[in-house]
């Protein structure tokens, strides 16, 4: 039972961070500390792989009209999504070469480092805030606004850093729509992380591992729904500028944390 409740934790706090500009890595190598996570942790690779294909598939299903669209325009000569396909591919390319050459020194960064993260959030913290109070535009997503983004995206990598708040503050902060801020931000993630559990199903040992499946559906299942509640969400709040909430949250949760070291 309780290795039933720790991945519906695990689903909850994955499902919710991935989406909301708080930094999922983070909160994950949080709760797994709060958890004393060495069941989970013993096969911590698979249960990463399937909380992540859970808020992809997430992601997929809220924007499944988008994305039906963008297909079908894409060969479609006289109306093609061929650009918006392109902007992904070179927003896809700093988090790939960032994530192959210093994939060792990035896997040592998640060893439950509560100082880094909550250093990390403090960053994401400030980002959010400053983007909050940008002037919303209609400006779309240019070639070299996807570049930026995209190196965003890289930076967030390391556990504390919001891959959502990074990427949608570094939009807003470079004067583009708000509502196309967020939905670059979702879409551009979806190719890398099928990408990253290929490569973990491929190079990854599970052998040594007794896998407890039961446990991997609950945290599925609990990632998934837990992702579409946030991912709604998180359009409309940005939407409605209120970005500046979740810096606050940011900066109570390193704080918090800090005091729990200090003690």
């Amino acid at each position: 039972m309780q290795e039933f409740l720790e991945a519906i934790v695990l689903g909850i706090v994955q499902g919710l961070t991935e989406f909301l500009p708080v930094s999922s890595s983070g909160h994950l190598e949080i709760a797994k500390f709060l958890l004393n996570d060495d069941s989970v942790g013993s096969q911590s690779l698979l249960m990463t792989v399937v909380l992540h294909f859970a808020t992809a598939l997430s992601t997929l299903f809220v924007f499944r009209k988008d994305i039906i669209d963008i297909l079908k325009r894409v060969f479609n000569s006289k109306d093609s999504s061929l650009p918006f396909v392109l902007k992904i591919i070179l927003s896809m390319i700093p988090a790939a070469i960032v994530g192959i050459l210093f994939e060792d020194f990035i896997d040592s960064l998640f060893n439950q480092n509560l100082t880094l993260v909550a250093a990390m959030l403090i960053v994401t913290g400030g980002l959010l805030f400053v983007a909050d109070r940008a002037k919303n535009t209609n400006r779309n997503v240019g070639y070299m606004d996807a570049l930026f983004i995209g190196l965003a995206q890289a930076i967030a990598i390391l556990p504390g850093i919001s891959r959502s708040g990074a990427t949608i503050s570094t939009s807003v902060l470079l004067g583009i729509d708000r509502a196309k801020s967020a939905r670059f931000s979702f879409l551009m993630v979806v190719p890398l992380i099928f990408g990253k559990m290929a490569k973990d199903l491929i190079e990854g040992d599970f052998g040594s591992n007794q896998v407890d499946v039961a446990s991997l559906g609950f945290g599925f299942a609990a990632a998934f729904l837990t992702g579409l509640f946030a991912c709604t969400l998180m359009i409309k709040l940005v939407k409605r500028s209120q970005l500046k909430y979740f810096s606050f949250y940011c900066f109570l949760v390193a704080l918090s944390v800090f005091i729990y070291l200090a003690l």
